[in-house]
């Protein structure tokens, strides 16, 4: 699971599996695979480096390289 903010100041966390794309418009938008919408105030250098380092720690680029 990843962490993010939402714009409240309220931390959640979110299985990066999930999500399907990201879009900046103003706010760093996450949507998922189910179509939900979450608005972030994270922005997405911060969101990928989160996805990167847990797909380390899960060891999923074993697969990948």
């Amino acid at each position: 699971m990843i962490q993010v903010t939402r714009l409240d100041g309220t931390i959640f966390y979110v299985n990066p599996h999930h999500i399907e794309y990201i879009e900046k418009n103003p706010d760093t938008t996450l949507i998922m695979l189910s179509g939900k919408r979450l608005v972030v105030k994270d922005d997405y250098p911060s969101i990928y480096d989160e996805i990167i380092e847990y797909r380390r720690q899960i060891g999923a680029f074993k697969n990948e390289e």
